[in-house]
């Protein structure tokens, strides 16, 4: 099968993703070939083009893609071919089709379309770690979501209020207010507001939130301390406006004696019977109609360059998907 995919052999802005004709060849043992219908973007994708995280270099872009099964290799028994199914597993997703490891592909059930599928399951299954594994809250809790707007941010304020949680989310702009308040926030603070730690202790009646699940990191973490009640938790799990660095662990005694929580999703997904859980409990919140998945844009799968841009200078809403 011959497929295009993305690579990049520089670090860098945008304008180092690059593109290439291959031909595939059969899979090997373990192995599954897989076109794709549809591909993620997702802010993890940012950070390995831009060297946050680290790549082989030549390096494949991307996560997260659905599709169908073309073949499979000797030893592969959960998947067949014409098969659908989704993955976030190695670099590579930017593309129409590629060979990966059977391990990395979950199947997909009936009613979940591709683009349903790319837009949701890294995002989805980061929630579903968080909100049931990494930092449980009980029904009546308050829990604050950083950039509840985003696509990560609206698929956990949902996921929070099926649980029973209290959700307090924040937002880089008046324009995007309304979106957390649809997902179920029930309070939406602007981001940049000065006082905007004393505004979520006020909502709490003074106590703070049991949790703050702070995907931007750097220019929210100050902000995530001082709104946790004492003994509550910090759960950072991304770097939207770079890492958190230089933490002095008696910061966490001086606002209550905190927990933090430095989160990545593939310790939770680490082995196949524990991801094949995390994603049937994805499907079903998904498929019951307790989480909405919100496509606010789509780009050709060419375009991912230019998706990018639109992602960094915060100018998507939702979940996007580079269609093939």
């Amino acid at each position: 099968m011959r497929a295009t995919q993305a690579f990049f052999e520089t670090t860098g802005g945008p304008e180092v993703i690059r593109w290439r004709d291959v031909d595939l060849p059969a899979p090997g043992p373990g192995e599954v070939l897989v076109r794709h219908a549809a591909v993620g973007l997702n802010y993890i994708d940012t950070y390995f083009r831009t060297g946050l995280y680290p790549a082989a270099l030549p390096s494949g872009l991307g996560m997260e893609a659905a599709g169908v099964v073309e073949a499979v290799g000797d030893g592969v028994t959960h998947l067949r071919v014409g098969q659908r199914v989704a993955t976030f597993g190695a670099l590579g997703a930017y593309s129409t089709a590629r060979i990966a490891r059977a391990a990395d592909y979950i199947p997909v059930p009936d009613g979940i379309d591709a683009q349903t599928a790319a837009a949701v399951f890294l995002k989805g299954a980061t929630v579903e770690a968080l909100a049931e594994r990494c930092a449980p809250l009980a029904a009546g809790e308050w829990a604050l979501v950083p950039a509840a707007a985003g696509g990560v941010g609206q698929l956990l304020v949902q996921w929070l209020t099926a649980r029973g949680v209290r959700v307090i989310g924040t937002v880089g702009s008046e324009a995007k207010v309304a979106l957390a308040r649809e997902a179920g926030a029930e309070q939406v603070f602007l981001s940049g507001d000065p006082d905007l730690a004393a505004k979520v202790r006020a909502a709490t009646d003074g106590v703070g939130v049991a949790a703050s699940y702070d995907g931007v990191g750097a220019a929210t973490w100050a902000t995530s301390l001082a709104s946790v009640r004492r003994r509550g938790t910090v759960v950072s799990f991304g770097n939207a406006s770079g890492p958190v660095t230089g933490v002095n662990l008696g910061v966490l005694a001086q606002h209550g004696s905190l927990f933090v929580t430095r989160m990545t999703l593939f310790d939770y997904y680490r082995e196949p019977a524990e991801a094949a859980a995390g994603a049937a409990k994805l499907w079903e919140m998904v498929g019951s109609g307790k989480v909405k998945v919100t496509v606010g844009q789509t780009y050709p799968l060419l375009d991912a360059a230019q998706a990018h841009r639109d992602l960094e200078a915060r100018k998507t809403t939702g979940s996007t998907v580079l269609v093939v």
